[in-house]
């Protein structure tokens, strides 16, 4: 088993990651009848995303003896409203660690091979964009 997510009630959960004890919390958004004070379900997903590209680009990173450390993805999630699911996910990544063009390609074509990627159904728009600084 990867984690236990317990209804807090409110529409709020409680999910503990059993092998580290971390918690997350996450709260339905105000769009859909909730308060909004913690990440909703979707928010994660598309934070996941973010997060797993962001890891295979510091595996790949830590290879090519390169810094990312600072970098940053911002993220945005946009539901569809019929059927209620996630349209898209646009994610802006602000990336620190080479000027070397060949290094940059390689690390953004390894972000798109990232789990998450992968797995999101198709019809999940993915908006990315590398900035590098």
């Amino acid at each position: 088993m990867t984690s236990k997510v317990t209804y807090l009630g409110d529409l709020r959960t409680a999910s503990i990651h059993l092998q580290s004890g971390t918690e997350i919390i996450s709260d339905a958004p105000l769009d859909n009848n909730g308060k909004g004070e913690a990440f909703s379900p979707t928010d994660t997903v598309a934070n996941a995303l973010a997060s797993c590209m962001m890891t295979i680009m510091g595996i790949k990173a830590r290879d090519l003896e390169v810094d990312l450390s600072g970098s940053i993805a911002e993220v945005t999630k946009i539901m569809n409203a019929e059927p209620r699911r996630i349209g898209a996910i646009e994610i802006v990544f602000v990336l620190k660690g080479t000027d070397d063009s060949k290094q940059k390609t390689i690390l953004e074509r390894a972000a798109m091979t990232c789990p998450v990627f992968l797995s999101l159904h198709p019809d999940i728009e993915k908006r990315i964009t590398f900035d590098w600084i």
